[in-house]
């Protein structure tokens, strides 16, 4: 078990991305409880997060489900120091909660959806790097990964303010990966490319484009799974990286060299 015995903490652990990579296994895949760690994990629909916790509990993996909103301090302080209460440190994170934006040009863009998109995927992930490097640096360790996305590496039209916000992570992950290297904190980000998730289809269905019709795209031929992007948050956690540190991750099937 690469993680045994380590804590971790997942946000927008719900569902998706989130879910995949908290649930100790799924699909035989490696997430953070087959790992060897505890998990803690957050969102904001009660009857999601419970579910989840249950799936946990069953595969015989601990783990606390926080309800929490990323965007307000005061929750995201109250979640860290959860899971600082209940398993008394924090080894790993994965800072995952995030929203999209409409799909639609530029100009008929709401601010309103342009302020809700950066709450949750700027503010939302300053605060939590806030409070989890506060506890990396009491314990002299630890290991961050941010899901930017591959949108955060160039352009996508139709959704500009999701676009907006992950290039937004890869500056935050980029420059708190400097600020902590010496003090033995690691910051990465993971960039997933279309994955099938109900956020990838809220976002290409007003574009007019299919899952089906975007994996033609791919070199690979294929949309990847929730559970692809778990294992590589696993690995970017464990010792396995401890020379990488403010890096992105592209998992897109070959799209970005395409």
């Amino acid at each position: 078990m690469i993680l045994k015995n380590k804590v971790a903490l997942v946000t927008g652990g719900t569902a998706g991305i989130g879910r995949a990579t908290a649930l100790a296994k799924l699909n035989e895949v490696i997430a953070f409880g087959a790992a060897g760690a505890k998990v803690v994990f957050s969102g904001r629909r009660d009857a999601e997060g419970e579910k989840t916790a249950k799936l946990i509990h069953e595969t015989g993996a601990e783990c606390l489900y926080v309800r929490s909103d990323v965007s307000s301090e005061a929750e995201v302080k109250v979640l860290v120091e959860k899971a600082i209460a209940t398993y008394g440190r924090l080894d790993c994170a994965f800072n995952n909660a995030g929203t999209e934006s409409s799909s639609k040009p530029l100009h008929e863009q709401s601010i309103e959806d342009f302020d809700k998109v950066m709450s949750i995927n700027v503010r939302g992930l300053f605060l939590c790097m806030k409070y989890e490097i506060q506890q990396m640096l009491s314990q002299g360790s630890g290991a961050i990964v941010n899901n930017s996305s591959t949108v955060g590496l160039f352009g996508f039209p139709g959704t500009s303010p999701y676009v907006a916000s992950k290039h937004a992570v890869m500056g935050l992950t980029r420059s708190a990966a400097l600020d902590y290297v010496k003090q033995g904190i690691r910051i990465n980000a993971v960039n997933p490319g279309p994955i099938a998730t109900d956020m990838v289809d809220r976002i290409l269905e007003p574009l007019g484009i299919t899952v089906d019709s975007f994996a033609s795209t791919v070199p690979m031929g294929r949309v990847g799974q929730a559970e692809e992007i778990a294992q590589a948050v696993i690995f970017l956690c464990s010792d396995a990286a401890s020379y990488i540190t403010g890096q992105p991750l592209a998992i897109d099937g070959g799209y970005t060299v395409s």
